[in-house]
């Protein structure tokens, strides 16, 4: 049930949920060398970034299936922002 209600946190809200990683778990710093990468990721790729951290894996890294959840919150991250950008052509747009 917490693998749920986290994955439902993460897809709804991932800069809150970044923010989470960083205060109550060690997640950021394993998966990430700098503190900059984090704050990169923080700011243009939320999504990409959370999931990155929760498969990376302390020894091997990300592998296998790990890629394809990495690759899933990217798909979030340009579906986000071409939506973002689709809704305000859309807007503004001369009919």
């Amino acid at each position: 049930m917490g693998c749920c209600a986290g994955a439902l946190f993460i897809a709804g809200a991932p800069r809150v949920a970044l923010v989470f990683l960083w205060l109550f778990t060690d997640r950021l710093s394993l998966a990430f060398d700098s503190f900059l990468m984090g704050l990169v990721g923080f700011i243009l790729l939320p999504y990409t970034t959370t999931l990155y951290a929760a498969a990376y894996a302390p020894i091997g890294g990300v592998t296998g299936i790990g890629w394809l959840v990495v690759i899933a919150g990217l798909l979030l991250d340009i579906g986000s922002y071409s939506s973002g950008a689709y809704s305000g052509q859309r807007q503004y747009s001369t009919r």
